[in-house]
């Protein structure tokens, strides 16, 4: 009761991508959620100290849930962050390998022996764009029973850490530059051959490059080629909230599934949230997400999600960018699910 009396604030962080955490703050609703036991929130991604900042990567801050890609929190759990993942979102959203029209890459098998693009950050925060990239690589040539080794793989550099640059002239007043100017430079510039987008942000480079497609699968059938960094997505929260409020995470996850309900029945609405989440246009979230986007912004823990969690852990792993293995089924807390009344869990 002590713990309950004297918290205070509780810290968040939430990718620009759709997610019921996106949804339910827009909505309202988290802050309402926390107000209600004299919490507030402070967001971790809008901090201007990079130190806390930081930790929408490694997941540090005590008191804290994060919502979004899964590659960060991932290596956070490798790296030994003691954190719990308590839901998973799946929202399947376009995948494609991409080229310039007259490269004559019109097909995967044309890849053999062309050069791929892969961003590269420099060394410290997890190079999530490059572990995105390659394991979209890797499910397009799978489909043709092709192998990485038959591609050049080219590195793209990226400058600094998605942490710097978040504001200047250089941004013409927007809060990001384009997630894929650096590998649609590389192959304006004839330095790569093909490079991987996603998202609304892929739509959008594909659309400005009038790019060929030479394969697209972020609705594929088999679950194992979708997966990604963004499908599924994650929330986690610290050991400390875990432990000694959880409580609180249960309200949490109860409010995200309300969240989830709404956009279910607001289909029009839920579209136009997700736009202003990911700073798109709607029709951009149209192709990207598809027409069913309201019917995918729920959460849960059912098995084939967190099997999908365990199939890309193993990808970063066995690609080098985990230091340390671990069970994902040993990271995940269902008390607080567990916890939740039978109808509000259903």
């Amino acid at each position: 009761m002590t713990i309950q009396n004297t918290l205070s604030q509780i810290w968040y962080t939430r990718c620009p991508v759709p997610t019921p955490v996106g949804l339910a703050a827009q909505l309202g609703l988290l802050e309402e959620t926390f107000a209600a036991e004299g919490i507030g929130l402070r967001s971790i991604i809008d901090d201007p100290d990079p130190a806390i900042r930081a930790s929408h990567f490694n997941h540090h801050l005590p008191w804290s849930f994060r919502h979004g890609g899964n590659v960060p929190p991932i290596r956070a759990r490798s790296d030994g962050a003691t954190t719990r993942l308590v839901g998973i979102t799946w929202t399947d959203e376009f995948q494609a390998i991409i080229t310039l029209s007259e490269s004559g890459i019109r097909s995967t098998r044309d890849l053999v022996g062309r050069r791929f693009g892969v961003p590269r950050r420099p060394a410290g925060i997890v190079d999530f764009m490059a572990a995105t990239a390659l394991k979209g690589l890797e499910s397009a040539l799978s489909l043709e029973g092709l192998a990485e080794d038959q591609v050049r793989i080219v590195d793209i550099p990226l400058a600094g850490s998605v942490l710097e640059g978040r504001d200047g002239p250089q941004l013409y007043g927007l809060r990001h530059r384009h997630p894929y100017a650096a590998e649609a430079i590389a192959l304006l510039r004839g330095e790569v051959d093909a490079i991987y987008v996603k998202g609304t942000g892929g739509i959008a480079a594909a659309n400005f490059l009038a790019a060929h497609t030479v394969a697209e699968f972020g609705f594929h059938p088999d679950p194992n080629i979708r997966i990604n960094s963004g499908s599924p997505r994650i929330l986690t929260v610290d050991e400390r909230l875990a432990e000694d409020r959880p409580d609180l995470v249960t309200r949490l996850l109860s409010t995200l599934i309300r969240a989830g309900q709404w956009a279910e029945a607001h289909p029009e609405d839920a579209r136009r949230f997700v736009a202003r989440e990911t700073g798109s246009p709607e029709e951009a979230v149209a192709a990207a997400n598809g027409p069913d986007l309201h019917r995918h912004l729920g959460i849960g823990l059912d098995p084939d999600l967190i099997a999908a969690i365990g199939h890309y852990k193993d990808f970063l792993f066995r690609k080098g960018f985990l230091a340390h293995d671990f069970v994902v089924d040993d990271w995940v807390d269902r008390r607080p699910f567990d916890a939740l009344e039978p109808a509000t869990a259903a």
